[in-house]
């Protein structure tokens, strides 16, 4: 007789009205996985009370392992402590991690999800102790993983060149947009402008505020775009503050147009959509992504859109949008003013997006994961897939 699959997943980014860019990949994936696998018995570990939104169908069972982990400390105690106890006694066939962590103390199969490596690059935009823990554990993760998921062909070959991974071991997985992201009509687009931004129109970015965002020079760009347009329009920001804010907050104030620049703070899913789509165009110009998914979200929305040329946005965007260097603030105000001036070329990139979007949606990334998921757990005609 067949035996069903066990699988346990780490789920501790599943956290009501506050996912981000972990938490949506696991909803996403996760969702559709147990939906297309009923016979497979899911076991999510969750470090705090959880939402029974999340307990996606029968198939789920809910564990709550304590301590909440959100410091490098209570990290190591929840995973090599907590996790390796749990994995040790219900002894499931993989263990599938989806924020980059996992479980060294264990000879359970394990999957592991390696977004990107920005803290190897970018390593003073995060705590001193955060970087110790993981530039320590991230390459133990790495190798100990059976397979690891990665989410851009640039994510994967950072990881084989900066950890020496066999690339054979690691299947790229690429991110997907929510279909919450749509073309807006005209009067859905009038009633978010006048909602944010007056009734003007806007370039909006979206992410949180920290230096690897490259937020500064966005707001340099837009400030000499608007010197040398005479536009009306605005720059819509979107995302919570993180840290190293105070070049942002500098510049902000340095500004000759800062009167048409808004800040949002975090806002919920179903508005974040909203205000890309009845957005003039998108600006995404950060240093450094592993993927980017506000690129295919605007392009889903029919929304022309500037990023970065540089590591995975260069792949993703393709000519699909207008890339520019990040580091030259010119390059980014010349895009801005390319389409204020040229509406065919605003025209030709919206097109050309909604034919983009088309290669990045959920159910391919879930596809594909569940394919490293079997992999990972190897061929056995004892076991139902």
């Amino acid at each position: 007789m067949a035996q069903s699959l066990k699988i346990a997943v780490n789920t501790r980014f599943l956290l009501k009205n506050k996912l981000e860019g972990f938490g949506h990949f696991t909803n996403e994936t996760l969702k559709r996985i147990s939906h297309q696998h009923p016979d497979v018995q899911f076991y999510f570990l969750f470090d705090r009370a959880f939402d029974t939104s999340y307990i996606y169908g029968p198939n789920i069972k809910a564990v709550v392992l304590y301590p909440p982990a959100r410091h490098p400390w209570l990290w190591y105690i929840w995973f090599e402590l907590s996790t390796a106890i749990w994995l040790k006694i219900h002894k499931p066939d993989l263990y599938l991690s989806t924020d980059g962590y996992t479980c060294l103390n264990t000879s359970v199969k394990q999957v592991v999800v390696m977004h990107d490596l920005a803290f190897e690059h970018f390593n003073d935009s995060i705590k001193s102790i955060q970087l110790k823990y993981m530039r320590k554990n991230s390459p133990l993760f790495a190798h100990k993983a059976s397979r690891i998921a990665t989410v851009s062909e640039y994510s994967k070959y950072d990881i084989v060149e900066k950890y020496r991974i066999n690339p054979d071991k690691i299947d790229v997985v690429y991110n997907g947009a929510n279909n919450l992201y749509r073309i807006l009509n005209d009067s859905e687009k009038l009633a978010i402008k006048q909602k944010h931004t007056e009734g003007n129109d806007y370039f909006v970015y979206v992410g949180s505020i920290h230096p690897r965002k490259n937020v500064k020079r966005l707001l340099e760009a837009f400030d000499d775009f608007k010197t040398q347009s005479g536009s009306n329009k605005k720059l819509l920001l979107i995302g919570r503050m993180a840290w190293q804010t105070s070049d942002v907050n500098n510049t902000y104030q340095d500004m000759k147009h800062k009167a048409d620049v808004v800040f949002t703070g975090y806002i919920s899913d179903e508005e974040l959509a909203e205000c890309v789509g009845a957005a003039y165009a998108l600006c995404y110009v950060s240093l450094f992504e592993g993927f980017g998914i506000p690129i295919v979200e605007g392009m889903k929305a029919g929304v022309p859109v500037i990023c970065s040329n540089i590591t995975s946005m260069l792949e993703v965007g393709l000519d699909a949008s207008i890339q520019i260097n990040p580091y030259e603030t010119c390059e980014i105000t010349s895009a801005m003013l390319l389409l204020e001036n040229d509406n065919s070329i605003r025209n030709t990139l919206i097109e050309k997006g909604l034919q983009r979007q088309l290669d990045y949606n959920w159910d391919k990334t879930a596809a594909k994961l569940w394919d490293c998921c079997l992999k990972a757990i190897g061929n056995n005609s004892n076991i139902t897939s």
